[in-house]
């Protein structure tokens, strides 16, 4: 099987446009092969590395350095040289969009743990929880709740308060991509006007008032919401996120590449960004992913690991979404950046491995043996 690198080309597009399209991309990250006022393909010109919810998530210890999902988290990102930062939307039950990951909001009120849906709370009422920006005031205590269920105090070296969508458009330089995941929870069933409702509020409220020409990606784990907010608007692109089988969802539209690539094909979406133990383990689906003009980026812990980075920077692979924000960085830029000997010289012998084609099949068949649960 023969992988290298290909560019994307055209991707089906939606008949519906909207009448504002004149806030087109235009950044030097993306190419627009010279034609101004007409969609083009997201084509990245560049290996792209995005800040996970910033500077990375708060999981373990490594990681709960910056609260994720913060202004300040998006700022020192930027500082990394990332190219984008990757962060959660919901929309409040009083039409704000705010950033959040978790479905749920949890504190400890009066001796007893409160878990709300951030959904169901006021733009105030979210505000109030963590840290908070006007001096000598006092918020909520904030918790958290593990995948296994135990609850633990959300502390982390460098703190700061919740924000809003606007607030990080009008905060955060404008050189710095926004990758807006549209968060929905997986346990409930949305139905289209709830749907066109949310993202209408997104779109109209903040993106299309304050995005001027900041680069700009959507994103989602929700197949209708992707579909819905690639008919809303075609100035951006939009990308289905999926974890290509490394869990089973009663939605078989979640359960696979091939999925994936069928709803992007079905809705003129622009990519796929995928868990990237799916794309090692079946590294048969980048050459059909390349085949549909899709863009592809993945994400996962693996991605914090230089070697797995540099190993999909081979395989054709556009960017990677990661934690570890300043190491990712700079091992791309050495890879990525111009040949140099061991003195440092342009035009000297590359330091950079340089894998044949036999080696690189090799390698392919080697990886999805290595990372077998």
């Amino acid at each position: 099987m023969a992988l290298k690198t290909v560019h994307v080309s055209d991707v089906p597009s939606l008949d519906h446009v909207r009448d504002n399209s004149g806030l087109a991309i235009s950044s030097a990250t993306f190419s627009n092969n010279g034609c101004d006022g007409v969609k083009v393909p997201f084509k990245p010109q560049k290996f792209l590395v995005v800040g996970h919810r910033g500077s990375g998530m708060n999981m373990d210890l490594r990681m709960k350095a910056i609260k994720e999902n913060s202004i300040l988290s998006f700022k020192e990102a930027g500082k990394s040289g990332v190219d984008f930062v990757e962060f959660d939307v919901q929309v409040t039950k009083d039409d704000c969009p705010i950033i959040f990951h978790d479905d749920f909001i949890l504190t400890e009120e009066h001796g007893c743990i409160s878990e709300k849906r951030v959904t169901e709370l006021s733009l105030k009422e979210f505000l109030h929880y963590g840290p908070q920006s006007e001096p000598g005031k006092e918020g909520k205590p904030l918790l958290r709740k593990a995948k296994d269920g135990k609850i633990y105090n959300w502390n982390v070296e460098r703190d700061d308060s919740h924000c809003t969508l606007q607030e990080a458009f009008q905060k955060v330089d404008s050189s710095l991509g926004f990758n807006i995941e549209l968060k929905f929870d997986d346990n409930l069933n949305y139905q289209d006007e709830e749907l066109v409702h949310i993202l209408q509020v997104i779109l109209q409220q903040v993106v299309f008032e304050y995005a001027n020409d900041r680069p700009i990606i959507f994103s989602s784990f929700q197949p209708d919401a992707v579909r819905v907010i690639k008919k809303l608007q075609d100035i951006y692109p939009v990308f289905f996120l999926t974890n290509g089988g490394c869990e089973v969802y009663s939605d078989v539209r979640r359960n696979s590449l091939d999925e994936a690539i069928k709803i992007c094909l079905m809705n003129g979406l622009e990519g796929i960004v995928s868990e990237v133990r799916a794309i090692f383990r079946n590294p048969g689906a980048i050459p059909r992913i390349k085949e549909a003009n899709l863009t592809l980026l993945t994400y996962g812990q693996l991605n914090n690991v230089p070697e797995a980075v540099y190993m999909q920077h081979l395989m054709g692979i556009d960017g990677v979404i990661v934690d570890q924000v300043k190491e990712i960085t700079e091992v791309v830029s050495e890879f990525t950046g111009p040949a140099t000997g061991e003195e440092g010289l342009p035009g000297q012998a590359t330091t950079k491995p340089n894998f044949s084609q036999r080696e690189l099949s090799f390698l392919l068949k080697l990886i999805p043996e290595l990372i077998k649960v």
